[in-house]
């Protein structure tokens, strides 16, 4: 039989290896992270959301052309739960999601999507508080993302309309307009196990547009051909 000192000694060996491990793990995020929000702990998370958006979830190169400062409206087709976390992995900037309220409060994460500067809109009521608050963060330059289809919806459902809201920031903030398209995420539909099924995602960025280039109906044609854009 192994003596006490024997056991104690492989405990501490295997103690030395987590916490080199932890130590490099937290090294790679830092090194990862790109865009900068604020605080160092939220740096790491970005850092981390960007590994395993590329290695799990195999997310090919995807640069947001966003510019370093001021303003912009980040718009995107929702297929899934995974969606926020591919978008964060490709900007080099603080996205500002706005989220339907329920999500907001949810249980276990609500002190992380109120750190990260998410807007929650409450569906059941007046949305023009939620609009009020993004259209502040536009004017001290932050960058407020969305999914103007209010829901997820996903491309085999057919054309839906888009919301207005995404026409009210942009004609009241002046913003560019960038849209995207996500695709190749396995668990499209579903929320939760969308982030823990391994799929190759990819986004597609367009060209930024401004409300002031385009009649309003037209703006909302231009976004939602975009939003449902087939790659082939």
């Amino acid at each position: 039989m192994m003596s006490l000192s024997a056991w104690l000694g492989i405990a501490a060996f295997i103690a030395v290896i987590c916490a080199w491990l932890t130590a490099r793990g937290l090294r790679a995020c830092r090194t990862a992270a790109r865009a900068d929000w604020g605080r160092g702990w939220l740096n790491t998370l970005d850092g981390l959301n960007r590994i395993f958006c590329q290695r799990f979830h195999r997310l090919r190169a995807a640069h947001l052309p966003l510019p370093k400062h001021g303003p912009a409206l980040v718009v995107a087709n929702h297929v899934s739960g995974l969606d926020p976390l591919l978008l964060i992995a490709a900007s080099e900037r603080p996205l500002h999601f706005i989220i339907a309220r329920e999500q907001y409060e949810r249980f276990g994460l609500h002190w992380l999507l109120r750190a990260v500067g998410c807007i929650p809109l409450d569906r059941a009521a007046s949305p023009h508080r939620a609009l009020a608050a993004a259209r502040r963060a536009l004017q001290h330059g932050e960058v407020v993302a969305l999914f103007p289809h209010g829901r997820i919806h996903l491309d085999t459902e057919g054309p839906a309309r888009l919301k207005p809201g995404i026409l009210h920031l942009a004609k009241l903030s002046g913003a560019p307009v960038y849209p995207l398209h996500i695709d190749g995420v396995r668990g499209a539909g579903r929320t939760v196990s969308a982030v823990f099924r391994r799929s190759r995602a990819r986004l597609t960025v367009f060209p930024h547009i401004y409300y002031q280039e385009n009649a309003p109906e037209s703006l909302l044609e231009i976004l939602g051909q975009r939003l449902s854009w087939h790659p082939h």
